[in-house]
C-alpha cells in the first residue's frame, strides 16, 4: 500500500497543482488544497471519497466522520454535508478524490457479483468511514492514473469504477450499497429527501410526509433517522440553511432575502439558526468562504 499511496500523491499533485478541485474523468474529482479549509458543499450524491495527503472530515448534522490515507468516506443518499481539510500546509497539501456513485453502476454490479444481504440490512446507516484495503487502493490508483493516459479513458474508466465498487462489495459495503437499488423503505426514505429538497419553502409536516411516501409516522419517523443519521426536521433544517448559505455565496443574496427563499419568514431566527450551524452569523460567514474562495 505505501507505493500505492506515494503513487496517488504523486499522480493527483500533477492533475492538481494548484488549490481547488477538478472533475476529471466523468463523475471523478481530485482536489487540493494548501490550507485549513471549510467547504460551502450543500447535498451531495452518493459517493466514495479518500484521501491520498493529509486528512479531511465530514459533518452531518451533529456527527463527524473523519478520513484519511489509511480510511475511505463513503455514503450512498443524498445528504447535507460540509466538509472540513483539518490537515494541510503548503508543503504538504490535502490532495483528495471523490468518485460519484451512479444507481445504475452499483446495481449492475451487485447483480454480476451475485452479493446477497438481509431485508432488515435497509436500515444501515448510509454514511460511514472504512479502513482502506490494498485492493481497492489499488483500483483507485489505476482509475486516478488514467489522468495521465486521455486515449485509454473511454475504455478503461469504466472497468475501474466498476472494480472500485465490486471491491467496496466484497468489502463489506453491501447492504450500505444497498440503498442505492430501491428496497421499499429505503426507496421511500429516498422520496421523501427528494420532495424535501424541491419544497424547501414549506413548512415540514412528519404527518403529511410519512403519508406521502405511505409509511406510519413512528416508521417513517425511525427509518429516516436511520439511513440520514438526522430526524426529518433537523435534516429539513439543514438543507434549508445549506441552500441559503449558497444563495448568498453564489446568488449575492442578503441574509433576510436568502433565508426568507428557503422558506424563514423571521430573519432574526433565521440569523440565529444559521449562526448555530455554521458558527458565524451569515454575513461574517460567507466573507470569510469568499476569501478562502
Amino acid at each position: 500500500m505505501g507505493e500505492n499511496q506515494k503513487e496517488l500523491v504523486r499522480i493527483i499533485k500533477i492533475a492538481r497543482p494548484d488549490d481547488g478541485a477538478k472533475e476529471v474523468l466523468p463523475g471523478l474529482f481530485l482536489s487540493r488544497s494548501s490550507r485549513l479549509t471549510t467547504s460551502p458543499s450543500g447535498i451531495l450524491e452518493p459517493a466514495f471519497c479518500f484521501v491520498a495527503q493529509g486528512g479531511k472530515r465530514a459533518i452531518l448534522g451533529e456527527e463527524v466522520f473523519r478520513y484519511d490515507p489509511g480510511h475511505y468516506l463513503i455514503f450512498t443518499v443524498d445528504l447535507p454535508l460540509t466538509f472540513e481539510v483539518e490537515k494541510a500546509s503548503e508543503n504538504e497539501p490535502y490532495l483528495g478524490m471523490r468518485l460519484n456513485l451512479d444507481p445504475a453502476l452499483v446495481a449492475f454490479v451487485i447483480a454480476e457479483a451475485g452479493v446477497k444481504y438481509k431485508k432488515g440490512d435497509a436500515a444501515e446507516k448510509a454514511m460511514s468511514v472504512n479502513s482502506i484495503d490494498a485492493d481497492i487502493l489499488d483500483a483507485v490508483v489505476r482509475l486516478v492514473k488514467l489522468t495521465e493516459h486521455p486515449n485509454d479513458q473511454k475504455l478503461l474508466a469504466p472497468l475501474f469504477t466498476k472494480e472500485i465498487v465490486y471491491r467496496l462489495l466484497s468489502g463489506g459495503q453491501g447492504a450500505r450499497l444497498g440503498h442505492m437499488l430501491g428496497h421499499a423503505d429505503t426507496h421511500r426514505i429516498s422520496k421523501a429527501i427528494g420532495h424535501l429538497r424541491k419544497h424547501l419553502d414549506r413548512p415540514l409536516s412528519i404527518d403529511e410526509m410519512a403519508r406521502e411516501v405511505g409509511m406510519s409516522i413512528s416508521g417513517f419517523h425511525h427509518n429516516f433517522k436511520s439511513v440520514t443519521a438526522m430526524s426529518p426536521l433537523q435534516f429539513h433544517k439543514q438543507i434549508r440553511l445549506q441552500e441559503a448559505r449558497s444563495l448568498m455565496l453564489s446568488g449575492n443574496l442578503d441574509a433576510a432575502s436568502a433565508g426568507f427563499r428557503v422558506g424563514y419568514e423571521d430573519p432574526s431566527q433565521f440569523s440565529r439558526e444559521y449562526k448555530k450551524q455554521f458558527g458565524d452569523p451569515p454575513q461574517r460567514d460567507i466573507s470569510r468562504l469568499r476569501a478562502q474562495l
